[in-house]
């Protein structure tokens, strides 16, 4: 029992001991040599600010990516555009914003449009407009302040814009060039071409927007329109059968009118090729007429007389001749021989 106290004292003072060694222990740590102590908040102020340069300059960085541009604004107001792409410089937020800008190609549909034709009748057309964004800092900006970067509304005010431009070209055509039977009278390129014309300058001026292709995606009728144009194309039928049938009557009186004229010219040919025979007959004739008169003239005198009695005389023929005459004598007198004969009978 008398020795726990002494164990007790020794336990605390030991505890004291190894207490003050403790705070010998920091007041080395506190006042030791400052050249081992010294460089340890210079480095971290250095690694922090090296942080804060870092992020000031990925703040100042601006990615132009390909098919955008990058327009730069000063407080809300654009100083400058970026077209090319990769990185650049910019002051960092809010001194300088970066805003990209869309340049890829768009296509904006006008919607079905109830319009009027030159000649009063009603359609209904539809087209489209293939639209981008200019690609130079002024019309840039335009389109920015037009629509506030924002291609949906750009593309609403297209379509408004479409839509008038519609109205005001489909006047200048007539329902038959636009719907026809005949391709050729179909001028659906013209109207198209009209059609950019009138949208082209004031799209470029007011939202810096470049026309790239516009074109008809739909046209169709109304039902009052339809008829009437049905009865048109019925009556066009009519007038192009009429005409052919007329056509094929002039060519089958032409084809007539030719063999007609063959046959005159043929059967003229065959006139003058008669003629030319008996002609030829007739000089044969008078050649053995004369080989005739030259071996027997009597002979030839009496076929040359009954050759002019058949010609002239007909069954109706009534003659008053002479009985004295040749060839009628003969008649009266007979023949020389015919009277001795006749008296020697008896």
């Amino acid at each position: 029992m008398s020795q726990s106290p002494v164990h007790d004292a020794h336990d605390h003072s030991g505890h004291d001991h190894g207490h003050g060694g403790h705070h010998h222990h920091h007041g080395h740590h506190h006042h030791g040599d400052p050249q081992e102590a010294g460089p340890f908040p210079w480095r971290r102020m250095g690694w922090g600010a090296l942080l804060v340069a870092f992020a000031i300059a990925a703040a100042s960085l601006v990615q132009v990516r390909s098919g955008e541009a990058t327009v730069i604004t000063r407080f809300g107001n654009p100083s400058r555009v970026l077209l090319d792409p990769g990185l650049s410089w910019r002051w960092p937020a809010p001194f300088e914003a970066a805003v990209p800008v869309d340049l890829r190609l768009r296509t904006t549909s006008s919607g079905l449009q109830d319009v009027g034709t030159r000649d009063g009748l009603r359609i209904i057309v539809q087209a489209y407009v293939a639209w981008q964004v200019q690609g130079d800092p002024d019309n840039v900006q335009r389109f920015m302040r037009a629509v506030q970067n924002q291609p949906d509304e750009a593309a609403r005010q297209i379509r408004t814009f479409v839509g008038s431009a519609l109205e005001t070209t489909a006047s200048s055509f007539d329902l038959a060039n636009l719907v026809n039977t005949d391709a050729s009278q179909v001028h659906i390129a013209e109207f198209e071409a009209q059609l950019r014309q009138q949208i082209e300058q004031p799209l470029l001026a007011t939202y810096g927007v470049r026309v790239v292709q516009v074109g008809i995606e739909r046209l169709t009728l109304p039902s009052v329109t339809l008829a009437a144009t049905v009865d048109r194309m019925r009556a066009e039928r009519e007038t192009i059968a009429t005409e052919r049938t007329a056509i094929g009557k002039r060519e089958a009186a032409q084809i007539r009118s030719a063999a007609e004229r063959d046959a005159r010219i043929v059967q003229a040919d065959a006139t003058v090729k008669a003629a030319d025979i008996e002609a030829q007959s007739r000089v044969e004739a008078a050649q053995i007429y004369g080989r005739a008169y030259a071996s027997s003239p009597q002979l030839y005198n009496l076929l040359r007389s009954l050759d002019t009695l058949g010609t002239i005389v007909t069954p109706d023929t009534k003659l008053i001749l002479r009985t004295d005459a040749a060839p009628f004598r003969v008649l009266v007198d007979g023949p020389p021989s015919f009277d001795k004969t006749s008296e020697s009978q008896p």
